[in-house]
């Protein structure tokens, strides 16, 4: 979602049928030398459709930060927050994370910055059992996956008085693809819960993280 409209192309992937909803592909990195918005590995799409999925309504800006494979650097993540902050996203969805806490003060930059802004940071608390930058920061709606949960629900609970989402670690299902041939993980976990976010923000006219969360806290994935 966005408060007003940057630069932007339309997704190279308008046709699927997942994507619902006004949908554009940013370029964002000053250094990249071919950019292109074709999504060769399938995450990003199944991603957004994820999100998509719950939150129909909203316009959607991607950043692309995966190329061959599901890794980037701490830097161009950076980036990419750097440009949805001065571009006033109103959700970030961040389906990754950095295990490399020499960033630490920066992404805490970003996010005090964003908060200060009314943004939204959804974000993934842990990679492989490791805490991940930014999502293991106060501030963060910070996700975890629950594999027991339907892909429809989420629930919340605390670890040392901070709140974190849980969600299901699966994607929107592809027809004529078993569901153990599919994409799954910690990224879908936050793509779902980015979409239930999406979703409270639409009947909220006071959207602080607090806000937020209490909504969610109110809502049907309930509370444990």
């Amino acid at each position: 979602m966005v408060s007003r409209s940057p630069s932007s192309i339309p997704v190279s992937t308008p046709g699927h049928p997942h994507i619902c909803a006004p949908t554009h592909s940013v370029f964002f990195d000053p250094d990249e030398t071919n950019p292109s918005c074709e999504d060769i590995l399938g995450h990003g799409t199944a991603v957004t459709a994820a999100i998509q999925e719950k939150a129909p309504h909203a316009d959607y800006y991607i950043l692309k930060l995966f190329e061959t494979g599901l890794s980037a650097t701490s830097t161009r993540l950076i980036r990419a927050l750097l440009w949805t902050i001065d571009h006033h996203m109103d959700v970030i969805n961040l389906s990754l994370g950095s295990r490399n806490l020499d960033h630490r003060s920066a992404f805490e930059g970003l996010v005090r910055r964003a908060g200060a802004e009314g943004i939204l940071l959804v974000a993934a608390r842990y990679s492989e059992d490791a805490p991940v930058l930014p999502g293991m920061l106060d501030g963060v709606i910070s996700v975890d996956v629950d594999w027991n949960l339907p892909r429809d629900e989420y629930r919340i609970s605390y670890a040392g008085g901070s709140p974190i989402c849980y969600a299901s670690g699966f994607p929107r299902p592809l027809p004529g693809v078993p569901v153990k041939r599919n994409l799954s993980g910690i990224s879908f976990a936050v793509a779902n819960m980015t979409g239930f976010v999406a979703r409270v923000c639409e009947g909220l006219e006071e959207r602080s993280l607090d806000n937020v969360m209490s909504a969610l806290a109110a809502g049907s994935g309930g509370v444990r």
